[in-house]
């Protein structure tokens, strides 16, 4: 994993929700929706934290069996559970209120996709909130097991794109919104000093009083920058948002006619909005034309705080961890080179991880600057 470049060292847990009135939209056996979110933040000490690996061994084991197939990654010569992170499981938390940002993966990813950039932040002086959606999310790890779940790990119930069925990625973008509000609900109990961990497992020391609920973000990627996009427009809370190369409008009803936009895109928004796309949006076709359609739809309105940005010679996964693990896996002789190209583009990573830190970095440090506020 690459390293972060702020001067926070980070700490890391975990958090375990369960919103009891909503049912999960995937199982109709789980009366509960069930969350795993993930919050890296700036640390007082780490002096005696273990590192955090970036998948737990439940999840590597399905990421195995799941992710590997989908993005053409070997399915041998790499132990997915050995990566470590740059964060220490625990550590107490800076006692100052820090931006909270809120980060929704690519349909069917795993949070964990996601830490490159989310270690980046919070080394800046955020606190960062990765969010999975089980069901969706190719593998989510719980902390334990339920009678109506049986399985500590659960995997998506994906069989091919969700994007090409419009029922199904109408529920995907409504459940990765509710969670989203759910999520900021779970952090403001945190922030009052009470845990919202349902295990009741204990959260680091002075968590709660990082957490500035006054000044919180959005970005995510794929069907999660759609996400971060609409949950922004429908939230009050969310301040300002990044779209990493996601759809604006909904899948057409009917093959060959444009989808209806989502209300962000038909009305605009009067917060600040990020669009950043890749020079090679791996799309057929009529998805690109899609995106572009619906990208510039949210361009036109005057209310001029929608902007767009792009990464040349660039895939769509490059905003994720694939960024710097898939020219490894090449350089090791595990994935070819066009496979490798296929996913996140020719680009070098040590250029595509820094030009996607510096628009995502800096757009926040614009819009919600990480200035420190002691707690009242």
């Amino acid at each position: 994993m690459p390293t972060p470049t702020g001067p926070h060292r980070t700490g890391v847990t975990t958090l375990y929700l369960v919103d009891r009135s909503r049912r999960d939209p995937w199982d109709p056996a789980i009366p509960v929706r069930e969350l795993m979110a993930t919050v890296f933040y700036p640390a007082r000490t780490v002096h005696g934290f273990p590192v955090a690996p970036h998948m737990t061994t439940g999840a590597a084991k399905a990421f195995n069996d799941i992710d590997v197939h989908v993005h053409r990654l070997p399915g041998s010569g790499v132990n997915w559970a050995a990566t470590a992170t740059h964060s220490y499981t625990n550590a107490p938390a800076q006692a100052v209120r820090r931006p909270v940002l809120l980060y929704s993966p690519g349909g069917g990813d795993p949070r964990t996709l996601g830490t490159g950039i989310a270690e980046e932040l919070a080394s800046h002086g955020y606190a960062v909130v990765t969010i999975d959606h089980p069901g969706d999310g190719s593998e989510v790890e719980f902390p334990l097991t339920t009678s109506y779940r049986h399985e500590k790990v659960r995997e998506t119930v994906f069989r091919g794109d969700p994007r090409t069925d419009a029922d199904q990625f109408r529920t995907v973008i409504e459940t990765r919104i509710a969670d989203t509000c759910f999520v900021l609900d779970q952090l403001a109990v945190l922030a009052t000093g009470r845990n919202p961990d349902v295990t009741g497992r204990a959260v680091p020391e002075d968590l709660g009083r990082a957490l500035d609920l006054r000044r919180v973000g959005i970005y995510g990627h794929s069907a999660g920058g759609t996400t971060a996009a609409e949950a922004m427009y429908e939230d009050r809370r969310i301040r300002a948002a990044v779209n990493l190369e996601g759809y604006l409008d909904h899948t057409p009803e009917t093959p060959g006619r444009a989808g209806q936009l989502f209300p962000v895109a038909r009305y605009g928004v009067d917060r600040p909005l990020l669009l950043l796309g890749s020079e090679g949006f791996d799309g057929k076709e009529a998805d690109q034309q899609a995106l572009e359609l619906s990208w510039a739809a949210m361009l036109a309105h005057q209310r001029g705080r929608t902007c767009r940005r792009r990464i040349d010679r660039a895939m769509h996964w490059v905003f994720t961890d694939y960024a710097v693990m898939a020219p490894q896996l090449q350089a090791a002789g595990l994935m070819s080179a066009a496979d490798r190209v296929g996913l996140v583009g020719t680009i070098d990573p040590d250029t595509s991880v820094a030009e996607v830190r510096h628009h995502v970095r800096s757009f926040f440090a614009r819009h919600l600057p990480s200035r420190c506020r002691r707690p009242q």
